[in-house]
């Protein structure tokens, strides 16, 4: 269970009131043990109480006169440098609640400016809405469109991006049709040596058979007989 908020304010009672400052002074010295434990920084605490001859020092007295000595041989700028009394601690506070308080102001604002602006949008009239509210709602319609027009143009950009990183497609090479044995058996006999010779060279015979003829040398122009359509008879 909470521990409920306790009034800051002064304890009339003085038996409680005691008890309240021997309370919470355990709790200041175990804060002051814990943050130079855990953080490593020098610290001391120097606690005067109210009917108390000696005041309570942590962690002790040799200890506590070091420190204090080692601040007061700083300069002063840096003694004064987040030094805090109870009056600036209070104004501090007050400045920060302040802030607060805009800020939700503002928030209820806009939150106001979106109702009515969605109360327009279904249907009601805007006729009895003040300088102050329709100054309001144009603006939030305005920033509405722009980052309406703002999100169109970032995809619209994204979209060209994709198109330019996209792969291109591999044109189809033509398919190569298939050769007839005609075009095979002139590839065959072009490939073959002794018929390369026997045309490039105009005054080589070659003999046939097993008689004397011989074969004269290839030439389409001066020997019709070995056209294919020459009549033999």
């Amino acid at each position: 269970m909470a521990r409920k908020k306790v009034k800051l304010a002064w304890i009339a009672n003085d038996s409680t009131r005691r008890v309240t400052f021997k309370k919470r002074r355990r709790g200041l010295i175990k804060k002051v043990s814990e943050l130079a434990t855990l953080c490593d920084v020098k610290a001391c605490l120097i606690l005067y109480g109210a009917q108390e001859q000696h005041p309570s020092v942590w962690p002790s007295f040799h200890e506590a006169a070091r420190v204090l000595n080692e601040f007061r041989s700083m300069p002063e700028m840096e003694q004064c440098k987040k030094m805090m009394n109870q009056e600036g601690f209070l104004f501090q506070r007050i400045a920060k609640l302040q802030e607060q308080l805009r800020k939700q102001e503002r928030e209820n604002r806009e939150l106001e400016t979106s109702l009515l602006m969605y109360e327009g949008l279904a249907g009601r009239s805007l006729h009895d809405v003040g300088i102050e509210d329709a100054t309001s709602l144009a603006w939030m319609v305005e920033m509405k469109a722009q980052l309406v027009y703002d999100r169109m143009e970032h995809i619209r950009k994204e979209h060209l991006a994709s198109r330019e990183v996209e792969p291109k497609m591999h044109v189809p090479q033509t398919v190569a049709m298939e050769k007839t044995p005609m075009q095979v058996a002139m590839e065959e006999l072009q490939r073959q040596s002794w018929f390369v010779e026997v045309g490039c060279t105009s005054d080589q015979k070659v003999k046939f058979g097993s008689g004397d003829e011989v074969l004269p040398p290839y030439n389409a122009h001066c020997s019709p007989w070995l056209d294919p359509y020459f009549p033999l008879n």
